[in-house]
């Protein structure tokens, strides 16, 4: 037996010698030829073909002359791998355009989901709905710590008890065995910002243990943005995992210059063996909701019933209005209200494209910064608006820009090119209408559901139409 084992194993390794030759004559299905090439290792570029068979790349080599089924000449234009971007809002439109054209057509190949401290809890289900789902991109997902302390203890501003942090810590690790590349945060966002940096790290040595990274839309990025990269940089230090700070920008005209400071303490960071990087959108703007961006963290506890009641009530909203004057003057509204732009109000699509010096005056008022704070108030009671806040200097752009561990990304999400819009039957629920305000902010109802309200507007036309994507 043990003779004819030996036969059998020399047969097959002659007949496998045998067609090797016949393997190689096999034509390429894509050759590139005369490319320059960068691998993503940091090495220099260089010129050369490369031969794929399948989904394979097959060969690399300065010229390749077998045969192929298509060969295209890039005339030496550069072939790279698919790039990566690590802050997107994938989950927005994935369902939607699975094949995340305006993505792929830009060479970005894998996306990173989950990121401001904002995910799906638990994450597992969603995974399993990417997984079923044909696409043309990879996407890995974050398990986000503000989603996390939002489901064990609410938008509210208090530190956990110890239970409730042990829960935490279990919904994160459960996140890292679904499969999570590490943890998020979004300490400028509710409930994020009423977390202390002690109770972050906390959560991210749980990550650690899995090998996650901690990724982090700090906690401020104007006057105190020196003291939140230290924090970002503390809780990689401390929590025994890498540490990244997303979008890094210096925001409002009198903290302009401070990247100097902030990339300083990354280098030192780095020196001493903390693995912090950097990613950045290459542009003078920021967005963000109006509410996120213009109201202080205090205002905005508890979710959209408590702000809408603190706006009814004289003396907060005068608060309020006095925080927003100051952040429309020294921080997002870089000192003039016509550096706010609305850039999508679901319940009245036409203010798209007005800054909140148009909007004042749409308002009958003087377009003044604390006529522009009024408007940011009126707008939240509507129902909120996503804003662009052109606030950020070419010169700290092309600081961070330059600086070897900073990375590009856009926090973006997929855009259908063949939108259309339907109307809603009168008993099908809206995803999109919280006009009714005696519905909370976003629950889903219908417009015969909404029309028993007191405060119910007819002409929102917002409420009663929906938008889907055709493929076709």
């Amino acid at each position: 037996m043990r003779k004819l084992t030996v036969v059998v194993v020399a047969t097959l390794l002659i007949l496998a010698l045998t067609a090797i030759p016949t393997a190689q004559i096999q034509p390429y299905d894509l050759l590139l030829r005369n490319g320059r090439i960068v691998d993503g290792t940091g090495s220099p570029w260089y010129r050369g073909d490369i031969a794929i068979r399948g989904d394979t790349i097959a060969r690399i080599a300065p010229t390749i002359t077998e045969p192929a089924a298509r060969v295209i000449d890039l005339g030496g234009q550069v072939i790279a791998p698919g790039f990566i971007d690590i802050h997107t809002h994938a989950r927005r439109g994935i369902f939607d355009v699975p094949t995340a054209d305006n993505y792929i057509r830009q060479g970005v190949t894998t996306v990173m989901e989950g990121p401001d401290g904002s995910s799906p809890v638990p994450l597992a289900p969603f995974l399993a709905r990417l997984d079923a789902l044909p696409k043309s991109i990879n996407i890995g997902s974050f398990i986000g710590q503000g989603s996390i302390r939002s489901a064990v203890i609410g938008d509210v501003d208090r530190k956990p008890t110890a239970k409730e942090l042990d829960k935490m810590r279990t919904l994160v690790e459960q996140g890292m065995k679904d499969g999570a590349f590490g943890l998020s945060t979004g300490l400028f966002y509710v409930p994020g910002t009423f977390t202390p940096t002690a109770e972050v790290i906390e959560l991210a040595k749980v990550a650690a243990r899995y090998g996650g990274m901690h990724e982090s839309h700090m906690r401020d990025e104007a006057s105190s943005v020196v003291e939140s990269v230290k924090e970002t940089i503390a809780i990689g230090e401390q929590g025994g995992l890498p540490t990244h700070v997303s979008h890094h920008k210096i925001i409002g005209v009198g903290n302009w210059g401070r990247s100097v400071d902030t990339l300083r303490l990354i280098d030192e960071a780095r020196v001493r063996g903390v693995d912090v990087t950097i990613d950045q959108y290459p542009y003078t703007a920021s967005s963000t909701g109006i509410q996120a961006a213009l109201f202080p963290a205090w205002a905005q506890e508890g979710g959209r019933e408590q702000v809408l009641k603190r706006l009814k009530d004289p003396s907060l909203r005068a608060k309020i209005k006095t925080e927003s004057v100051r952040l429309i003057r020294n921080e997002r509204g870089g000192g003039d209200p016509k550096n706010v732009v609305i850039a999508r109000c679901e319940w009245d699509t036409s203010l798209a494209g007005k800054s909140l010096a148009d909007v004042a005056r749409l308002r009958g008022m003087d377009p003044t910064i604390e006529n522009a704070a009024e408007a940011a108030l009126w707008l939240v009671e509507q129902g909120g608006c996503q804003g662009i806040f052109h606030a950020i200097s070419e010169e700290d752009l092309e600081r961070i820009l330059r600086h070897p561990a900073t990375m590009i990304a856009r926090t973006a999400r997929f855009r259908c090119s063949g939108r259309r819009t339907r109307t809603l039957a009168a008993t099908e629920p809206s995803p999109v209408c919280w006009q009714c305000t005696c519905a909370r902010r976003r629950q889903s109802h219908s417009k015969k559901q909404c029309a028993r309200c007191p405060a119910f507007r007819p002409s929102v036309s917002a409420c009663w139409t929906v938008d889907y994507c055709d493929r076709a």
